[in-house]
This record gives C-alpha cells, structure tokens and sequence, in this order.
C-alpha cells in the first residue's frame, strides 16, 4: 500500500500550542513520525541577561503557564548554587507546597485534556472542576491564581498566613478524597481500561536510550526523580513515595499521573503540618552574587527541569540556559508512535504532557571574536546575482 503524510499543525485545534507534526502512514497505521519545533521562540534566555536576578525571577515564571513556579524554584536553586546560600527552612517549606501545588493542578489539567482527546468528557470536566480548588490555594497563601510570584533568591517572597492554614487544610482534604475516588475509576472504569491500555507503549530501554524523564520515564518503569535522588528545600523533610509503574502505555502514564496527584496532597498536608511549627524568617538577606557558575535542579511536573547560570560578581547573569523537561520528552514519540493505528497517535502524543513554550530554543552565530553574524538573504541573493554577472 502506498504511504501517506498527514500533517498535524503548527496550528491545528487538537494541539494546545503550535507544533508541527508528520505523520507518514501506511493505511490505518503510522510508519514514522516527525516533530519540527521552532514556533513559539520568544527569546527568554537572552533577556534574562539583560535582566537582574530577581527580575529574571518573574521572567523565566513566564517560560510556561502550568510551570510557573518549577521554572523561578530551579533558577533561584542555581544563583543560590553560585554563592552557597542558606535558605531558611520555613520557606524551604513554602516552596515545596507551592511546587507540589502546582504538580497537582499540573497534572489535574493533563488528566481532564486528556479526557477530552479520546472522547470522554466526563473525565475532563470531573478533573477540572477539581483542580479549581488547588487555584483557590494558591491564591489564598500568594494573591494570585497563577503567577504566584513567590520566589526570592534566598527564600520566598511572602509568608503563609498561620490563619489560612486551616482553611489550605480542609480544602486539601477534599482534594486528596476525590482524587482517591479518582483513581478507584481510573481502576475500574472499563472505557479508560479498553480506551488506554497498551496503546503508545514507551519500553523501559526506550525510555532510558531517550533520556526521558517525570511521568514518562517512570510508567515505563524507570525509577528517577529529583525530589529523591537529589533532595532540595523540604523534600527530605517530608515522606512520600514516587510512583513507578511498569507497561509504558498511555494507561499507566494516566495511572500514574493520579496516584502522583495523591503522593503530592499528603506532602502539602506535611507541609502545612510543619509550617504551624516552624518559625522563623522567610528570607535571607542576599547582598551579592559573586562570579562563578552554578546549576539548579527541579522535579516539574513533567520532569525534570533544570537552569544554568554563569555570573561575573554584578547584578545579573552573564550566561543562562534553560533545559525544561519536554524536550527530552519530546523525541520519546518517535518510538513510541511508529507502528500504532493513527486513532492512537494524538492520545500517544499527548501522554508525554509536553509543553513546546517551555522547550523552543533558537541558535545565535558569532563569529571567533564573538561578534554576532546576521544571515542576511537579500544581501546573499545579491552577491549571487554578482557572481553569475561577472561569470557571464
């Protein structure tokens, strides 16, 4: 049978950002599949070096709407790696409830989208209409819904009022129930079940052969997690498990997806245990950064997110890269969609969650003095035309 392309996007109503999609099949299945990124460059690490630290801060919590605070907690982790900061251990704790918050309502969007793409609406609207609660939280203790604005480079920027954390209790405990009703669904419903299960499988040696990470690497079994493997802020101060799964396929991605929602929910109640002990400032007084280069780590949502920064002794970083976890997540496809009905492909796509703001990178050219070269095409077609000319 001859072979067919079908092109998904850059802009196409089933993706939620643009991407570029290629799909070659061979009747109902998919024979190979290509990503082209490069849509939604907006140039974050190059205005963050125009930037001082604490404005780079609210800048890279703009890198990504879901990860908004995964972003400012792995750059702040990397300035404080340049100067070995000590941060104090009451916002050591605020930031690992912001973060777990934010994995909640993170992986609460994930599971209601991917409701939605197979058809199931019910579960979009169930995961939805739960996770607003997690976003009046985050009000509560920041102000705002989204963009919380609360890291600092040796801390946090604002306290959890002692009053609201019986409130951010109840509303977590009813949280934390309807995503055990969740996950007894999950279990049970037979439509997830014949909808899910060995579709899109991703093989553990796939997994590792392709650096993925979060969710995606640990349904396929592979056991990694910052959180764990190198504890930060209050994480070895709190018991949690993460969640390891075995088959790969879409089902085990969504499964484990909603038992980390319910790992997170017994971390923030940890949290908010510890935080009506623990006094004391949220802030520690950072005067200067002095040169050196440092790299912070971060458990996202989707994996692991990571930020480098190279400093000179002023107020801003001289160097700062950014690797966010879709873009080792990314390139899983490749082995995971080739060879599976075309129906198949969008739900396989989508089980990485990935996230193309966080992941686009463009190139700058310089020459060996550094200097940066524009490669101008009206100025190359003159001098073609030049060539041909004096040729004639």
């Amino acid at each position: 049978m001859m072979e067919r392309v079908i092109p998904v996007g850059p802009f196409h109503p089933l993706l939620e950002e643009a991407e570029f999609f290629t799909l070659k099949v061979d009747g109902e299945y998919v024979v190979d599949i290509d990503i082209e990124i490069g849509w939604l460059h907006r140039g974050h690490e190059f205005i963050s070096e125009q930037k001082t630290f604490t404005q780079s801060i609210y800048l890279v919590e703009r890198i990504c709407g879901i990860c908004s605070t995964s972003h400012p907690i792995a750059f702040v982790h990397a300035v404080e790696d340049v100067a070995d900061i000590e941060v104090p251990v009451r916002a050591k704790i605020i930031r690992t409830l912001i973060g777990e918050l934010e994995r909640i309502h993170s992986h609460l969007l994930w599971i209601g989208l991917a409701g939605h793409f197979i058809g199931y609406d019910t579960v979009w609207m169930w995961a939805w209409k739960y996770r607003e609660p997690v976003l009046q939280m985050f009000e509560i203790i920041s102000g705002n819904r989204n963009h919380y604005g609360m890291m600092r480079i040796g801390g946090v920027g604002k306290d959890v009022e002692p009053d609201s954390i019986s409130d951010l209790e109840k509303i977590l405990s009813s949280i934390e129930k309807k995503m055990y009703m969740f996950a007894k669904v999950v279990k049970d419903d037979p439509v997830l079940k014949s909808r899910l299960k060995g579709v899109g499988v991703l093989k553990k040696e796939d997994a590792i052969a392709y650096c993925a990470v979060g969710p995606t690497a640990r349904a396929s079994g592979v056991a990694i997690d910052v959180r764990k493997d190198e504890p930060r802020d209050a994480y070895d101060m709190v018991n949690f498990n993460i969640i390891v799964l075995e088959n790969g396929d879409v089902y085990d991605k969504f499964v484990a997806r909603v038992l980390e929602v319910i790992e997170s929910a017994k971390i923030c109640k940890q949290c908010l245990k510890l935080l009506r002990k623990e006094k004391g400032p949220v802030l520690n007084n950072v005067k200067e950064i002095p040169p050196g280069e440092g790299i912070g780590r971060y458990e996202a949502p989707r994996g692991e997110v990571l930020h480098y920064v190279r400093t000179d002794g002023s107020n801003r970083a001289v160097r700062h890269k950014v690797r966010a976890p879709s873009y080792a997540n990314i390139p899983t496809c490749k082995a995971s969609c080739i060879g599976i009905p075309v129906a198949d492909a969008l739900i396989t796509t989508a089980s990485i969650d990935p996230c193309y703001c966080c992941t686009e990178r463009s190139v700058k050219i310089v020459d060996e003095k550094n200097r940066e070269l524009h490669l101008d095409l009206l100025k190359l077609s003159w001098e073609k035309t030049e060539r041909i000319r004096r040729g004639l």
